[in-house]
Parts: structure tokens; C-alpha cells; sequence
């Protein structure tokens, strides 16, 4: 018999958290639109201030009803305020509503260890007040 020699990739599995790395709080939905696809419309103003990469997921929690929902994030028009909930959740946001949208990544422990959230507090029209 011959015997063929058995290859083994090493790996090194690392174990990782999601922890929320950004917040844009109690921002005003300024539009629902259900004909669209899916996803969250967001003034890239905003997104740049909280982390949030276009693309990236994000959790979006509202105010008025304790609603969660999961969707990516798109840009918009930069400057406008912009928070449109696009899709099957524009059944559950509307414009008013206030909600809580946060940036989640994956990280070590280790990276974790000092971490600050980027978090955003905003006037009535969505214009960054401060930034924590």
C-alpha cells in the first residue's frame, strides 16, 4: 500500500465580540420609502461622524414603538440631514419618528479594551450638535 501524506492548513481561530463602536442618537426619520429595495439612506455627513461605512450594517432602534431592524447603510446627500428608511421598514419608521442607529464591528477582546463609541447627539434637522 501506499501511503499519501495528509496536508494541514494551520489555523488559528480567534475569538471575536461585536461591540457597537458608533451611535447616532434619536436622529428624525425624514422619509419611509417603501418602493425602494431596501437599506437606510444616511446624510454621509452623519455616517462619517459615527463610523459607518457605506455598506457596513447597521441596527436601527426606534423611539416610538421599540422597533429593531438590520439593514446597510447607503450615503445620501451630504449636508441634507437625510435618515430614510427604504424598503420593508417603512412600514414600521416614519418621518418624526426618532431613532437610534448603531454601528456594530467585530473585535478581539484585546481590541476592545479601551474602546470608544463614536457617539452623535443632533439638533431637530439632523445637524450634529456634538460628537462624544
Amino acid at each position: 500500500t501506499c501511503a499519501l501524506p495528509i496536508l494541514f492548513e494551520e489555523r488559528v481561530l480567534v475569538k471575536t465580540i461585536t461591540v457597537c463602536t458608533g451611535k447616532l442618537h434619536r436622529v428624525r426619520v425624514t422619509e419611509a420609502r417603501l418602493d425602494y429595495e431596501g437599506s437606510i439612506t444616511l446624510d454621509p455627513v452623519l455616517m462619517d461622524a459615527a463610523g459607518i461605512m457605506p455598506y457596513q450594517l447597521v441596527h436601527i432602534n426606534s423611539m416610538a414603538n421599540a422597533v429593531h431592524w438590520e439593514t446597510y447603510a447607503i450615503p445620501g446627500k451630504s449636508g441634507s440631514g437625510e435618515v430614510c428608511l427604504n424598503g420593508c421598514p417603512a412600514r414600521l419608521f416614519q418621518p418624526g419618528d426618532q431613532v437610534i442607529i448603531l454601528s456594530l464591528e467585530q473585535m478581539t477582546r484585546e481590541e476592545a479594551i479601551g474602546l470608544k463609541p463614536k457617539v452623535i447627539l443632533v439638533d431637530a434637522a439632523n445637524r450634529i450638535r456634538s460628537a462624544e
